[in-house]
């Protein structure tokens, strides 16, 4: 196959890579929450019923920006279920996935579990059952010092110092007509709107993301978005947007190319936020928090019936799955300048990058993408120009085989690469116009032996990450040989 070159600038960045973009999603939904991060009866249980083993793992991913409690659940969850003493909360029926709900796990352990693992908060507050006050009352909760009415709700759980919770959704897929408590856009946006400002009264400092089309399918896609925006105005700091991705088609060509889709609903999105700026005549842009975003399509059991903790979309992922993870991050990548959040769905058990099974553990394929490229996310993203071969997908029009991205870390340059070919050996050069390559720091391999390959309890490391040296620097560049259907993630040191 024809060489792939990579040519790249310092002068032509995109923007810094915001830490955010390497979020992560919780939800009552399933075995996520319960015999997932919570589970005091496991022999892995900390102090706090948290299990170190899958805390152990989510720490390898640095995960940032974890956003809870749904999802769909947030539209049936009402805040004060899930404070105060734990023998007297209550069981509720929860009807967005038909579960039990003992609320054990509520704001205060999550809080509790985000101070544990570095996490930045990210609540959603309930627009859908729930009221604009209820909202406003859970800043306060979180937020204010002690001396009204739900600060000392929480002072009188053992909790004097404020949590600080700066990142606040504003409902979520609202224009979903599944999602209770859905409305048309202008009704929704009152309601935000309405909640946005008792909430920014409560306190200011806090950023909130306006809910926007879940989905690209949806007849009001970017319509509603333009509507919520142009009604909340610089109340909203942020606007959501979601995609899970399938091969139902049993096509992994198009499937990989499914990063050019990506890319699309994100200009698309961006496109809405600036004209509604341009048309308000504002200073104030809102920017894109992708806060729900997975491959999903093999498992979709949804439906709990009234069980608590029941089995529910537990995907298992192969390595293709593991490379269209890649191609949404190479994306945000090169969407640096308006992707400002993004939120893996979700981190464990349901569609996610770790499994358990009992006291057992399982890292999953696509763990190791997130993995490779949080290691490498601080610095600028760059422009990436590429000359290449390409093919036509079916779905998704003509893609380049080599799909990348790239971040400059002060004197190190982060390349990565997905060869996208099902049986052919790509090769890349990479070429930094104004600074020589000097020197591979370090590069790390993700392949299998096919595309249907994936990790098992019996088999853990079929699909993992490993380091390599193949990369070869010459004359100021470098060159790379990706296996078929791999992932490289490079360092390289300049000169």
């Amino acid at each position: 196959m024809q060489t792939t070159l990579l040519s790249l600038h310092s002068r032509f960045p995109i923007a810094s890579v915001d830490e955010r973009i390497f979020g992560g999603f919780i939800e009552h939904m399933g075995r996520c929450v319960y015999e997932g991060l919570y589970d005091p009866s496991s022999k892995h249980a900390d102090a706090d019923g948290f299990r170190s083993d899958v805390c152990g793992a989510l720490k390898r991913l640095g995960m940032t920006a974890i956003r809870y409690p749904g999802g769909n659940f947030a539209s049936g969850y009402h805040w004060l279920d899930g404070v105060g003493p734990r023998d007297a909360r209550p069981t509720v029926r929860e009807l967005a996935w038909q579960s039990s709900e003992p609320n054990r796990f509520g704001t205060d352990e999550y809080l509790r579990l985000c101070a544990v693992m570095g996490w930045t908060p990210m609540l959603t507050v309930n627009l859908g059952t729930g009221t604009p006050e209820e909202a406003r009352n859970w800043v306060e909760y979180c937020n204010c010092p002690g001396g009204t009415k739900y600060a000392d709700l929480r002072v009188a759980g053992g909790n004097d110092r404020p949590y600080g919770v700066k990142l606040w959704c504003l409902g979520n897929e609202m224009d979903g007509a599944w999602q209770l408590g859905h409305v048309p856009a202008d009704q929704y946006a009152i309601r935000a709107q309405q909640a946005a400002k008792m909430m920014k009264d409560t306190d200011k400092s806090i950023a909130l993301v306006a809910c926007g089309s879940c989905g690209v399918s949806i007849p009001t896609y970017m319509e509603w978005d333009r509507i919520v925006l142009e009604y909340l105005g610089d109340q909203a700091d942020y606007v959501s947007l979601h995609r899970y991705v399938e091969n139902r088609a049993n096509d992994t060509a198009d499937f990989l190319a499914v990063t050019n889709a990506v890319d699309r609903q994100i200009e698309e999105m961006d496109a809405v936020c600036r004209f509604v700026q341009a048309r308000r005549r504002s200073r104030k842009r809102a920017y894109l928090c992708f806060d729900e975003w997975n491959v999903w399509y093999k498992n979709m059991e949804c439906n709990g019936q009234g069980k608590f903790a029941p089995h529910l979309v537990e995907e298992v992922y192969n390595l293709e799955d593991a490379l269209v993870v890649a191609g949404f991050l190479h994306s945000f990548l090169r969407h640096a300048d308006c992707v400002k959040i993004a939120n893996i769905a979700q981190v464990v058990n349901v569609i996610a990058p770790v499994l358990t099974q009992g006291d057992r553990m399982l890292i999953q394929s696509i763990f190791y993408p997130f993995e490779m490229f949080s290691r490498r996310r601080n610095g600028v993203s760059l422009r990436p120009a590429v000359e290449g071969p390409a093919y036509e997908g079916k779905t998704h029009g003509r893609t380049n085989y080599i799909d990348v991205s790239a971040v400059l870390d002060g004197q190190r340059m982060h390349v990565f690469a997905t060869n996208r070919a099902p049986d052919a050996e790509a090769e890349l050069a990479v070429r930094i116009a104004d600074a020589d390559i000097a020197a591979l720091d370090s590069a790390e391999l993700l392949t299998g032996p096919d595309a249907k390959a994936a990790n098992s309890y019996e088999n853990p490391d079929v699909i993992r990450s490993v380091e390599w040296r193949e990369p070869a620097v010459r004359n100021g560049q470098a060159v790379a040989k990706l296996p078929p259907l791999s992932l490289a993630a490079m360092t390289f040191r300049l000169a």
